[in-house]
């Protein structure tokens, strides 16, 4: 499958969204097949179509005065939150081209994820009944999509040299007393990003067999 490669850098979340929903409606239509999208994002909490907003410890008030974000997001699950130095990834792939089920692709992202962090001699598990990755420490990644014909977006959250302590105003993905976890907290040393990003798309080629190709976005934002 031919894949269009994204790398945004660190962007607000509006314009990554929107380069998302572009490429969404492009695989949609049948003009391109596939694309990974690799982001950071400012300060921001975002909550899924599970969320109710219950699991905001703290008043909408209180983040505008402190200049953190907070947006709804079409993905599944709750509330998370992203910042710099967490890697984001958005697989926006039409799974007709690989495989119609929905568990497969998620249990896929939790594999890419374990495999990941195992070159950086992290041991990263599945925990029943939750979808996403833990370390004895704490939940390490996070996953919610979101699937329209079939054609998959949003994706991944992957705590690398993130400040975890914004994960205290929420219960993350909506689970009370969720201690979150990072790479860099893992193995005591500040992650390089862009060789974490190099095995990072790595581990989608192989998983996925892409063929992968830099695609450049142009928008005024990131001219």
């Amino acid at each position: 499958m031919r894949c269009g490669l994204i790398d945004l850098g660190l962007v607000n979340y509006e314009l990554a969204q929107d380069i998302q929903s572009n490429k969404l409606r492009e695989i949609k239509a049948g003009l391109k097949d596939a694309a990974l999208i690799l982001c950071e994002f400012f300060p921001v909490y975002t909550l899924g179509r599970s969320g109710d907003g219950s699991n905001l410890l703290v008043s909408r008030d209180f983040l505008k005065k402190s200049g953190i974000g907070y947006r709804q997001s079409e993905r599944g699950g709750d509330i998370t939150f992203h910042s710099p130095g967490q890697l984001v990834i958005y697989p926006v792939f039409n799974l007709a081209f690989l495989k119609k089920d929905l568990n497969w692709y998620l249990r896929s992202l939790e594999a890419i994820i374990i495999n990941l962090l195992s070159e950086y001699g992290v041991n990263g598990c599945r925990k029943a009944g939750y979808t996403g990755v833990w370390t004895q420490m704490g939940k390490i990644a996070s996953i919610g999509i979101a699937v329209s014909r079939w054609v998959t977006s949003h994706g991944l959250s992957l705590n690398v040299n993130n400040d975890l302590s914004y994960f205290d105003l929420i219960n993350p993905c909506g689970i009370r007393d969720c201690r979150m976890a990072s790479i860099y907290e893992e193995t005591g040393g500040k992650i390089d990003m862009r060789g974490l990003k190099g095995k990072a798309i790595a581990q989608f080629k192989a998983r996925f067999g892409l063929t992968l190709y830099a695609e450049a976005v142009k928008t005024a934002a990131l001219a």
